[in-house]
């Protein structure tokens, strides 16, 4: 009621002028009337007052009402900018603006046409985005059952590329579809209690032939601890790091897991020792398409990985800091907030 009244007073700001003018009409009119007979005057001034009074209410009454009026068609037009809105806002303005509006009902037909084929190509492009890797997931299963079954008949160079093609192949899969997964209207997340040991060894068990080829020194210092997380999300996260440690490593890689209570969160820490970020890069090691000077990593880099590591955190609500010095190895902590049952 409070917010009426005050537009209904918003609205009569604006017809202060002519408010002003009728009064002063009034006034006027009185003002003769008592010049011309005094005695007049006193029998009708309570009349005069009364119906200025009456006159003043109903010219209020009437210029909110076709304001209102006037603002609800502008409103239907502009969420609908059909012919049919566009007749009935035409009704309730004068004709200087009418060309007005039909030109700009025209321009929001059109904006509304284009934009609804843009989306349509969008879906259709998310689709077939979907389908193909799908559809790749087909040769990349082939691979990997070569792999498991007749590694024996293969020698170890030719293991180890095939071995680095497979999750090349999988990470570049998987980053389309987590990128897809991001972009789309439709959330498809599961957040449930999950393992984050249970987590880590899935994600190290994905990368484990090349974590071996490059014979890294595991080390996990963390507890079977519950956090409330959408596990295929967490796992992407966590395979984007890992990815990483191994394009950026150095001779006797190590890379750590190391978990700790914050102040109501819990904390992940993954640690390694390759090359780490320069200081001149740590701040846009997030943005899209960034690469940064990483030396020879640089080559096969993508700056994909941790921009979408980070843009899915954000859909977890989880927080992602990293640090590193130049040389010394990088660190990553993940910030998950506490989950009371």
């Amino acid at each position: 009621m409070v917010i009426r009244m005050k537009h209904g007073i918003r609205i009569i700001r604006q017809y202060i002028p002519w408010l002003l003018l009728m009064f002063v009409i009034d006034a006027f009119s009185i003002l003769l009337l008592w010049l011309a007979d005094i005695d007049a005057f006193y029998s009708m001034i309570m009349v005069i007052v009364l119906a200025t009074v009456l006159l003043f209410s109903v010219v209020c009454f009437v210029l909110i009402y076709l304001e209102r009026k006037r603002e609800q068609a502008f409103l239907d037009f502009i969420y609908t900018p059909d012919e049919h809105n566009e007749e009935l806002l035409l009704k309730t303005v004068g004709n200087a603006q009418r060309e007005y509006i039909r030109l700009l009902g025209k321009i929001l037909r059109d904006k509304q046409a284009a934009y609804m084929e843009q989306k349509t190509h969008l879906n259709d492009y998310e689709e077939y985005i979907e389908s193909w890797a799908h559809e790749i997931k087909t040769p990349i299963s082939l691979l990997t059952f070569l792999l498991d079954n007749r590694r024996d008949e293969l020698s170890s160079t030719v293991g180890f590329k095939l071995d680095y093609i497979r999750s090349r192949m999988q990470e570049s899969v998987g980053q389309m579809l987590f990128y897809a997964r991001l972009k789309s209207a439709r959330k498809d997340y599961v957040f449930e209690h999950i393992s984050i040991l249970e987590c880590i060894e899935e994600v190290l068990e994905d990368y484990k032939p090349l974590l071996e080829e490059k014979q890294f020194q595991i080390q996990i210092s963390t507890q079977d601890d519950m956090i409330y997380s959408d596990r295929r999300g967490l796992n992407f996260i966590l395979g984007q790091i890992v990815s990483n440690s191994i394009k950026y490593c150095i001779n006797e890689p190590e890379l750590c897991f190391e978990s700790s209570h914050g102040d109501g969160c819990y904390v992940l820490c993954i640690k390694d020792n390759g090359t780490g970020v320069r200081n001149c890069d740590l701040p846009y090691i997030f943005e899209k398409g960034f690469t940064g000077d990483s030396g020879e990593g640089r080559k096969i880099a993508t700056g994909m990985g941790l921009y979408l590591a980070k843009e899915m955190a954000k859909e977890l609500n989880i927080d992602l800091n990293a640090s590193s010095e130049w040389g010394q190895g990088f660190e990553m902590e993940i910030a998950f907030p506490m989950v009371n049952e």
